[in-house]
């Protein structure tokens, strides 16, 4: 079994990005401190874009990127080679200096409050706008890409920008991977996909400042920040919007424990799990809602019946009384207007594993793991895992089994808190 970094010590990886970040970080500055800070206004200007893109950042924890203005703003310094027909050979110390100070100073009130960015956050942005500065500054000095013009420069803008983000998002994994011991490539597939959403939209924003302030000057920049702006307050509603729906999806989900249908915590024990074990499975971000769906909601059915369960332990029951527990449960769920998806999840629940689809396979081991190592007492998790590998191979299905165990070795294998 995977052993977890031992506490109170970042993973070594995280360590090396914040080491390397820092060792930049410092050269870059002191070489401004040296040699002056170049093209004022257009440092100043750049410099207050970032900083109001780190002080308009979202605070959602499941944020891709918190501060996309600022990234974009980061980025389109980073690949700046004109502004307004004239060079702007600011190089690579100067982009990550500006772009440093002004993330800490974007950063200031969120700090006082005691939710600033982490440090990873700022070692990620450090090492992302040097790679990119690197790759395009000094032969935009050199004069390198000045027959490249319309579509061949921004061309190129837009293949150093995807190699850049794609380093980003294998940096972003990396991290991920060792912090949490989740599998590299599923991590690495979920950072690719958020490409297409978030990041696609920073990338193409960074162009088009880059090439709009090399054309008309720094009037550009108010101009291109308005539709990240706007895009960034939609997100926010949509944001609030799913939070509300997920409260809305739990205190459903109290209704079997309120009614005494089920111990206290239970559904909230078995979707914390579950969401674990489906990212070490590598499970997408749609699919991982509807397993936390799901799994909040899947002794649902119990309410529908005239005598409780005892101890809402369905997994103990006849598989028969289990599956009309679980067929039941789907159709409360379509009645609630929660995704169809969701009610195909929590009737499924009791089937052969063979016939189930994959987060209807692990709401059944977690659940099953959870009550049987609620009901063994201390050090029932290494029991009830026990059992559930001697199962019959239709109950549970093996793979999920040891993603379970995989994700219990990292933390510990004690049973779940009493109901």
């Amino acid at each position: 079994m995977t052993t977890p970094p031992p506490r109170g010590r970042p993973p070594a990886i995280p360590r090396l990005a914040r080491a390397a970040a820092a060792l930049v970080a410092v050269v870059c500055l002191a070489h401004v401190l040296w040699s002056g800070l170049a093209h004022r206004p257009v440092a100043l200007a750049f410099g207050a874009l970032v900083a109001l893109g780190e002080l308009t950042r979202r605070a959602d924890a499941e944020a891709r990127e918190a501060a996309p203005l600022g990234a974009a703003g980061a980025l389109a310094y980073a690949l700046l080679g004109e502004v307004a027909g004239h060079a702007a050979p600011h190089g690579v110390a100067q982009t990550v200096a500006v772009v440093l100070a002004a993330s800490l100073a974007g950063s200031v009130p969120y700090t006082a409050r005691g939710s600033g960015p982490v440090l990873d956050h700022l070692a990620r942005r450090v090492l992302t706008v040097a790679f990119a500065a690197v790759c395009f500054q000094p032969l935009a000095a050199q004069g390198t890409f000045r027959d490249w013009s319309g579509p061949a420069h921004v061309l190129l803008l837009i293949a150093l920008l995807a190699l850049t983000t794609l380093c980003d998002a294998v940096l972003a994994a990396a991290t991920a991977h060792a912090r949490t011991g989740w599998p590299f490539g599923p991590l690495l597939r979920e950072e690719l996909r958020g490409m297409v959403g978030i990041t696609s939209a920073v990338c193409a924003t960074g162009v088009v400042m880059a090439l709009a302030v090399g054309v008309a000057g720094l009037w550009a920049l108010p101009v291109f920040c308005v539709p990240l702006l706007l895009a960034q307050l939609s997100y926010r509603r949509y944001a609030a919007v799913r939070a509300t729906y997920r409260q809305t999806i739990a205190s459903l989900a109290r209704a079997t424990e309120i009614a005494g249908y089920t111990p206290a915590g239970h559904a909230h024990r078995v979707a914390e799990l579950s969401g674990a074990v489906g990212r070490d499975l590598g499970l997408s971000g749609a699919e991982q809602s509807v397993l936390e769906y799901a799994a909040l909601m899947h002794d649902i059915g119990q309410l529908s019946l005239v005598d409780p369960v005892p101890a809402g332990a369905t997994a103990s029951l006849p598989v028969p009384e289990q599956r009309r527990i679980a067929l039941l449960g789907g159709a409360v769920v379509r009645q609630t207007g929660v995704d169809p998806a969701v009610a195909v999840v929590v009737e499924r629940q009791a089937d052969p594993c063979r016939d189930q689809p994959p987060a209807a396979r692990i709401v059944r081991v977690v659940n099953a793991y959870e009550e049987k190592a609620r009901d063994a007492g201390p050090g029932g998790g290494l029991a009830a895992l026990e059992a559930l590998r001697l199962a019959p191979a239709d109950d549970y299905a093996p793979d999920v089994v040891e993603a379970l165990a995989r994700v219990l070795s990292r933390g510990s294998l004690t049973g779940p808190a009493a109901g």
